[in-house]
């Protein structure tokens, strides 16, 4: 029987991280209309959103602004300052649970879906105005 496997002589590398140009920066500011495929592609600093957290921030059709996303990397800050590890970040009648450790936003929710939720495995909240 031949040998079937397949062999690459070079190795394969992920794609390097892209820098903003200013019309991307332009863009990061003009609100909610470009904050999801921005952060889709990893293209805001801060804290990160996990696969899950996307998934649920399009299907429940959260939008969030460059205000929101500042709110949310300061409030993560704050709680890693006082030792928080997974943290329920509440804003403007939305719920995100995020790991503080990683800086990732592990789950979203609108105010429909927070009703009678039990939020586990958080050791902090957080209201943010």
């Amino acid at each position: 029987m031949a040998d079937q496997r397949i062999y690459s002589a070079q190795p394969v590398f992920p794609l390097a991280p892209t820098k903003l140009s200013s019309t991307q920066h332009a863009s990061l500011d003009s609100g909610k209309s470009n904050v999801f495929g921005n952060i889709l592609n990893g293209q805001i600093a801060g804290v990160k959103f996990s696969q899950h957290a996307l998934a649920r921030l399009q299907s429940r059709q959260i939008q969030l602004s460059t205000a929101d996303l500042h709110k949310l990397n300061t409030a993560v800050e704050k709680a890693e300052q006082k030792g928080a590890k997974e943290s329920l970040l509440l804003l403007n009648n939305m719920a995100f649970v995020v790991s503080v450790k990683n800086k990732t936003v592990i789950t979203a929710m609108d105010g429909a879906s927070m009703k009678e939720n039990v939020f586990t495995n958080i050791d902090s909240a957080m209201i943010l105005e």
